[in-house]
């Protein structure tokens, strides 16, 4: 045999397809050749490396052109991959969305380094806040002068309407302050109370009724007190000045007994 034959039907040989005569020649030509010998050796040992070996992950650029000519209405075009640009950068995209933009960045040229762009340009954002820059000349003025039209600010008066609508909102939030909130609590308790306690139709006119009816009788009993506390000072008194009256009388009478 020779070895062109042998590498011929090497693949055969191996995989056990020849017939037994030619697969006998096949192996007494491997043991006599050393270059053929060798080569089998080399193939044995390659397939034996790529069957223990794991199988690569294929690249983005291989799915997304596999997807292209496949399935084209799944390609991400360069609006949309502008459009979810932010979403992906901050992480927010969902899993199909950022498979379809991943594949879109490795198809499209002028897409393909937009992502890096922006990420350094935010960068160069952040590097520029974190400095202290010295403020433009006259830029005070220049916004004042868009926004108000003169650069006297302190000229400028507010239009009636806004001045109104200012000064209620001061008085209303006065009026609406937590200690007025609470007084207010209180007398709507009260007037509660009022209405089903004293009034006897259950309207605040009842209520104002029962109270000068009860302010009434207040104010009698009061005259009544005083005028019975003067009658109880007037008589203690008399006795007193009886009493007083009576210890002359007493003493004389003693004397008189002495005497006798």
């Amino acid at each position: 045999m020779l070895c062109a034959e042998f590498e011929d039907r090497l693949t055969d040989y191996l995989d056990g397809a020849l017939a037994l005569d030619a697969q006998r020649t096949m192996g007494e030509h491997a043991l006599r050749c050393p270059v053929c010998h060798d080569l089998l050796n080399e193939v044995k040992n390659t397939i034996r490396a790529c069957r223990t070996a794991e199988a690569p992950m294929p690249s983005v650029e291989l799915e997304a052109s596999i997807l292209l000519h496949t399935a084209p209405e799944t390609v991400m075009t360069c609006e949309e991959f502008e459009d979810y640009l932010t979403d992906y950068l901050d992480g927010f995209l969902p899993a199909t969305l950022y498979h379809r933009w991943e594949r879109h960045a490795a198809l499209c040229e002028h897409c393909t380094n937009l992502p890096g762009d922006v990420v350094r340009s935010i960068g160069a954002c952040y590097s520029y806040i974190s400095e202290e820059r010295p403020v433009p000349a006259q830029l005070h003025e220049r916004i004042l002068q868009a926004t108000l039209g003169t650069t006297q600010a302190e000229q400028v008066r507010a239009p009636l309407g806004a001045r109104i609508m200012e000064w209620v909102r001061a008085w209303l939030d006065v009026v609406v302050t937590p200690q007025l909130a609470t007084v207010a609590t209180m007398v709507l308790a009260a007037v509660l109370v009022g209405t089903t306690t004293l009034s006897d139709d259950g309207s605040i006119a009842g209520m104002y009724r029962a109270s000068l009816r009860i302010a009434h009788g207040a104010s009698d009993a009061a005259r009544n007190a005083a005028i019975l506390g003067r009658r109880e000072n007037g008589a203690q008194e008399r006795n007193d000045n009886g009493q007083r009256n009576a210890q002359p009388t007493q003493q004389q009478e003693r004397r008189q007994q002495s005497a006798q």
